[in-house]
């Protein structure tokens, strides 16, 4: 009878390291806008590749290497890893969702988990057979530490998770204030990435704490599909990277075939340029691109061309630059002296004091209680 290699569990860790690495590499082959969060995209990929091929090396006992890889190399890269899956996906979350985000040297804290499991397993010389508590008889057996980086392992992903749902969630907040059309700019494939890491990542917790009360054995099959959910995730986002290359290279190809004919008429930009400086469309509030369209008798397509190859941004930072220049004069009115920032806000358009103060701060460079007490004074 034959003795089978890799049973269909490890096939499952195969398949995520290869498709954890086809799509590292197919992030590297993209043109990219911003190419910090897809290295960070690129890193968080390749630490999930590390963690289940060492996973697979260190379970299943028909899988060798060298002794010394598999008995000291192997622990160590694995528990780096399951130390350092959160913080990338953490920072691949905060790059995309933070403007003008960068690494600085206050982000190295994020590698505290990792160096400190390292320096634990250098100091009480943790092995395979350690971390598998397979000791033999009169050894020292560190099951204290063992327990710990185990323990550790499953729980600093789980933190660092539910700090990456937290920042997509306050994004998604920020998105509906400052955005009126938000169904267009919904980052859902982030929040189902993070959340779907999350809720793996809380099994995983689950599983290890019902390790300790239950048969092994149980726990064994529980922990086995963590390492489904993983798999299902990668699919997720394969897919996901596949669909957007696509896309990214089909408006690269329109791109390429009509560069001319896109350019908006003199007619077009002369109406959005009426709408905004005379009828002051920018007032009312909630205003999305259809509305705007409609309301000059113009094809979104068009108003969209004006707007972003003519005046070069997208729609709604457009509109709200003109809020904030309506804003601003209200604010520098002797007249209007009575009024709140709150009803300046509304009169100049916005319906979100969040959105008024943080594109206000951003294009003025102060706080609207700030402009206002310095022109006042200056008047």
């Amino acid at each position: 009878m034959k003795d089978y290699i890799f049973n269909i569990h490890d096939v499952v860790l195969l398949m995520t390291v290869a498709e954890s690495i086809l799509l590292a590499l197919l992030q590297a082959a993209l043109p990219a806008k911003n190419r910090l969060y897809d290295r960070l995209l690129t890193a968080f990929l390749l630490i999930i590749a590390i963690g289940s091929a060492t996973t697979l090396v260190l379970w299943n006992d028909q899988v060798h290497l060298t002794r010394t890889i598999d008995q000291f190399w192997i622990p160590y890269f694995m528990m780096i890893a399951l130390m350092l899956k959160g913080p990338s996906l953490y920072l691949y979350v905060a790059a995309i969702t933070r403007a003008s985000f960068e690494l600085k040297p206050i982000h190295l804290i994020h590698l505290a988990p990792a160096v400190s499991a390292a320096l634990l397993m250098v100091l009480f010389s943790i092995d395979s057979n350690d971390l598998r508590h397979i000791w033999t008889l009169g050894e020292a057996q560190p099951e204290r530490v063992v327990t710990f980086l185990w323990d550790a392992a499953k729980l600093v992903p789980l933190v660092y998770s539910f700090a990456a749902v937290t920042l997509v969630q306050r994004y998604r907040s920020e998105l509906k204030d400052e955005y009126s059309h938000f169904s267009n700019t919904e980052p859902r494939w982030l929040n189902v990435l993070t959340l779907g890491f999350f809720i793996s990542w809380t099994w995983t917790v689950f599983v290890h704490i019902l390790a300790k009360y239950s048969s092994p054995q149980i726990a064994d099959y529980l922990g086995i599909a963590d390492n489904y959910i993983t798999f299902i995730l990668i699919n997720g986002l394969f897919t996901y990277s596949l669909a957007y290359a696509h896309q990214l290279l089909v408006t690269r190809s329109e791109e390429t075939r009509a560069p001319a004919e896109d350019k908006p008429s003199d007619s077009a930009i002369d109406r959005v340029q009426h709408a905004m400086t005379v009828d002051k469309v920018f007032l009312q509030q909630n205003l999305n691109i259809e509305q705007f369209g409609a309301r000059l008798n113009l094809p979104v397509k068009e108003v969209s061309s004006v707007i972003n190859k003519h005046f070069g941004t997208n729609f709604f930072e457009f509109i709200n630059s003109y809020r904030v220049e309506e804003a601003k004069r209200l604010l520098a009115d002797p007249g209007m002296a009575e009024k709140t920032v709150l009803d300046i806000l509304l009169e100049s358009g916005f319906n979100s004091k969040s959105a008024f103060h943080r594109f206000f701060k951003r294009l003025v460079g102060e706080s609207p209680s700030e402009y206002r007490k310095r022109m006042i004074k200056a008047s």
